[in-house]
């Protein structure tokens, strides 16, 4: 069992500790609770990290035509 109760502002690094239970040979049930409290600023990490995955789910997109027109040379230049 996983419980996240201190959202990180990274959501890679709290996706990780939850691979973790469903680590390789692991043969019994897993189950991952987020407990975020309203009004706090929690709830306000929660939801910059809904967010944030959007916007990556949007860029990375194969149907997105951003992604798509984009040429090799200028892909390139995103990571300079």
């Amino acid at each position: 069992m996983v419980i996240h109760y201190d959202p990180w502002w990274n959501l890679a690094a709290e996706n990780q500790a939850t691979d973790r239970a469903y680590r390789i040979g692991q043969k019994n049930n897993v189950q991952v609770y987020k407990l975020i409290t309203k009004n706090s600023i929690e709830e306000k990490i929660y939801d910059l990290q809904e967010k944030k995955a959007k916007l990556i789910d949007n860029v990375l997109d194969t149907k997105t035509s951003f992604i798509s027109k984009l040429s090799k040379e200028e892909i390139m230049k995103l990571f300079e």
